[in-house]
């Protein structure tokens, strides 16, 4: 008998791809020699138990960044998608710029949200150009839907994190324009509680859409993280790339469904 399929979420790495399940985690990278170097292990965070809305999407993010750390022990070669100092140099001139929009008095507070949340995503975008992370992406989107289909998935997916932006900018303007209003000697614990909210509410809002794909909200909601998907944030993955995500995918399931034994 068939295993139950189980949901899965992942990772482009520069080189590779994480897949994760509930209890698991298996990335897969291509070496500079051309061989494949896999290695999987259990998590040491599991988020799947935490069903409280609100608190269930940040445990699920920091179970994701808790792979990090474990994922460059078991696989050196690996690397992380912001690791490219062009991109670091773009994570700290955009912070600089975001920081200057905030302190205008030109800029009313939700605008200045707004504006800050769309420049917080260029180095994402940066990290994307001139590099095989695109191809890896969709690599990743490729092999996870076909597991979850049954059929030859797109190399976009409706769970893919780029869905986020949509709900992350709406929920971060309100929150900050909020918390803005706070009188000036609470203000800073204000601006913290409303970034955690908007997180908390953005991850919430992910799930609703995920679940009511045609609701027009849902895809009116969904549509900035689409077209970011479709236009730049995944390629059309390459025979080799897609021999590498499945690679990764297998190493999970195999966790996931009982084998215990790790690379």
């Amino acid at each position: 008998m068939e295993p139950e399929k189980i949901k899965l979420g992942g990772m482009a790495l520069q080189n590779g791809v994480l897949v994760h399940g509930p209890r698991a985690w298996a990335a897969a990278v291509r070496l500079p020699d051309g061989r494949l170097e896999v290695a999987a292990a259990p998590k040491r965070l599991r988020a799947a138990d935490v069903e409280r809305p609100f608190l269930r999407g940040p445990a699920r993010l920091f179970e994701a960044l808790a792979i990090l750390p474990e994922l460059r022990r078991r696989l050196p070669a690996a690397k992380l998608p912001f690791e490219r100092p062009a991109v670091l140099a773009a994570m700290l001139g955009s912070a600089v710029v975001v920081r200057a929009v905030r302190g205008s008095e030109r800029v009313g507070p939700a605008a200045q949200e707004l504006v800050g949340g769309l420049l917080s995503l260029a180095p994402a975008a940066l990290a994307l150009r001139g590099s095989d992370l695109a191809g890896y992406h969709g690599a990743e989107h490729v092999s996870i839907g076909t597991y979850e289909q049954g059929t030859t998935h797109a190399k976009e997916h409706e769970r893919c994190g780029s869905h986020l932006v949509g709900p992350f900018v709406a929920t971060s303007a309100l929150a900050g324009a909020l918390a803005a209003r706070a009188p000036a000697g609470v203000r800073v614990p204000a601006k913290l509680g409303a970034s955690l909210g908007a997180l908390a509410a953005t991850t919430e809002l992910f799930g609703w859409m995920v679940r009511n794909p045609e609701r027009r909200l849902a895809r009116a909601l969904a549509r900035p993280g689409h077209e970011l998907q479709h236009r730049l944030a995944t390629a059309e993955p390459t025979p080799d790339q897609l021999e590498v995500a499945e690679a990764a995918l297998r190493a999970c399931l195999a966790l996931e469904h009982g084998d215990h034994r790790t690379d």
